[in-house]
């Protein structure tokens, strides 16, 4: 009898997102809707990552991406005729003057330049001249803000502005869009969508959310109701 010792390496996917080693026995058997998840975002490489945020469907008690809720935003929209510039108003605090063919760039500095909004707390796209479209994170994501004033020069020309999602709603209506804990080991994706696959939900324990697959935003934190602890 070959009573050799050997020892077989496999390869385990990445769980720096875990702050500790304490309570991760803590997990327990879920079922993933493979249909309720995007294959792009949540297993282009065939997997599902360990630290993915799990939410429980009601209708049929498996678990899909974590809904969360939703970030605000505003568009600006430049109408009449002549506007040669404008400023932008948000809670009190005015921007520098923008000429009317502004790029998206020019817009997020001005507003990142507020003493109110932080770098990384606006995302601005759109044309140069606009529609630019303007959404909140960072400090500011998951909340209902206030809403931006404008004051134009030149002209009739008027800068609307209209609020397209307001923040701090629901992501989702289906149950998802409570917290309910993290996928603890890396799992094979089935071929086809209409598959379920069986993996371990951790509940318990201290994580690292800078480094989760997907960050899970204040409201999801607050809906852990303390079963699990964050890093930040």
């Amino acid at each position: 009898m070959d009573l050799t010792q050997r020892s077989e390496s496999f390869a385990v996917d990445d769980t720096s997102w875990l702050g500790s080693r304490h309570g991760v026995g803590s997990c327990r058997s879920v079922t993933l809707d493979t249909s309720a998840f995007t294959p792009s975002l949540h297993y282009p490489d065939g997997f599902f990552k360990s630290g993915l945020a799990l939410g429980r469907i009601t209708a049929s008690g498996l678990y899909g991406p974590y809904g969360g809720t939703t970030d605000e935003v505003q568009t600006l929209t430049v109408g009449g005729s002549g506007l040669t510039s404008f400023t932008i108003t948000w809670n009190g605090q005015t921007t520098s003057s923008l000429v009317a063919a502004a790029t998206a760039a020019q817009v997020q500095a001005a507003l990142e330049a507020l003493s109110n909004i932080g770098v990384g707390d606006v995302t601005v796209t759109g044309s140069a001249g606009g529609p630019w479209t303007v959404t909140f994170g960072g400090a500011l994501a998951d909340t209902n803000v206030a809403a931006m004033t404008t004051t134009p020069t030149g002209g009739t020309g008027v800068v609307n502005v209209a609020t397209t999602t307001a923040g701090g709603a629901d992501g989702s209506a289906d149950g998802t869009e409570v917290f309910a804990g993290f996928l603890m080991f890396r799992v094979a994706a089935p071929a086809s969508t209409s598959t379920d696959v069986v993996g371990a939900m951790l509940e318990h324990g201290r994580v690292v959310n800078a480094k989760l697959p997907i960050p899970v935003d204040a409201a999801g934190r607050a809906d852990a109701a303390g079963r699990i602890i964050f890093e930040l």
